[in-house]
């Protein structure tokens, strides 16, 4: 009869099997008898032996240090809320960093790779910092991979200072979209005290910009809605595409999708965009 692990090695070992190799960097096969990683490919991502991992796996080892629960974390992808219960599990308390999350899932990175050129997605911090995206928002809004500096990958200062080009919204709308807008950023600091160039760059702001500075006081909660929006391409003009905004489970990450009207003029000039481009299909 084997012996039971305890909650810690039975968790380790849901997690490991869950996580497809080729989703760590590391070569999928056919034939595993193993689901997931193997031990010893765990053992490799977390920088441990193999023998730690299988100690760990059969409850002989319980109380492994911070430095290794950290480890084990980032290589099985777990989510800041499976994190901490690996803390918890582990008998310790979870660090608190003071910094946001930037993890992507790898359910989020599907839903941007499965959409391919379909639709332009984008994937955002809290504070609206871009992280993933694909070649049709790329093309539609610039590649965020050739900004000059780290605001500049910064969707909202990238639209209050005006390096946004070729984006527009209907007026009755701006000030709705700009005030959500800033009060995404100020819950951010505010949550994430450890995010000094956030709050200096939202400083920066808040003293050039009054409507900004107004926004930030007003202590009001986001609201995250549909915004029509209007995008200037060079050879096609005037597209207009709905903004959605999508709340990633179990993170704080935002997907955004950019969608036409179907069978719009706008979702035709919108499917041409990327043939246009000259991108390929291999996201951001």
């Amino acid at each position: 009869m084997t012996a039971d692990p305890g909650p810690l090695g039975r968790n380790l070992r849901a997690w490991r099997e869950r996580v497809r190799p080729e989703e760590v960097g590391l070569p999928g096969t056919v034939r595993r008898r193993t689901p997931g990683l193997r031990r010893e490919e765990l053992a490799t991502l977390a920088g441990v032996s193999p023998e730690y991992v299988v100690r760990l796996e059969q409850g002989r080892t319980t109380h492994p240090s911070p430095q290794v629960v950290s480890a084990l974390g980032r290589a099985l992808e777990l989510s800041p809320f499976e994190l901490d219960h690996l803390y918890w599990l582990a008998g310790l308390s979870a660090p608190d960093s003071g910094l946001m999350p930037r993890h992507i899932t790898p359910g989020v990175r599907r839903l941007v790779d499965r959409l391919g050129d379909s639709v332009p997605i984008a994937v955002c911090t809290s504070s609206w910092e871009t992280v993933y995206w694909n070649p049709l928002w790329a093309a539609l809004l610039g590649d965020p991979a050739r900004a000059p500096s780290g605001r500049e990958r910064n969707f909202a200062w990238r639209h209050f200072t005006g390096l946004l080009g070729g984006m527009s919204l209907p007026p009755e709308t701006l000030a709705e979209f700009e005030h959500d807008l800033v009060c995404d950023l100020r819950r951010t600091v505010d949550r994430y005290p450890g995010e000094h160039e956030l709050a200096a760059m939202c400083q920066e702001l808040r003293e050039r910009f009054d409507g900004f500075a107004r926004s930030w006081d007003s202590g009001d909660v986001p609201r995250h809605r549909t915004v029509r929006k209007m995008v200037e391409h060079d050879e096609l003009g005037t597209i207009t595409v709905d903004s959605d905004i999508l709340t990633a489970p179990d993170s704080e990450l935002y997907v955004t999708v950019l969608t036409a009207e179907p069978g719009s003029e706008d979702a035709s000039r919108l499917s041409l965009v990327l043939a246009l481009s000259g991108w390929s299909s291999v996201p951001g």
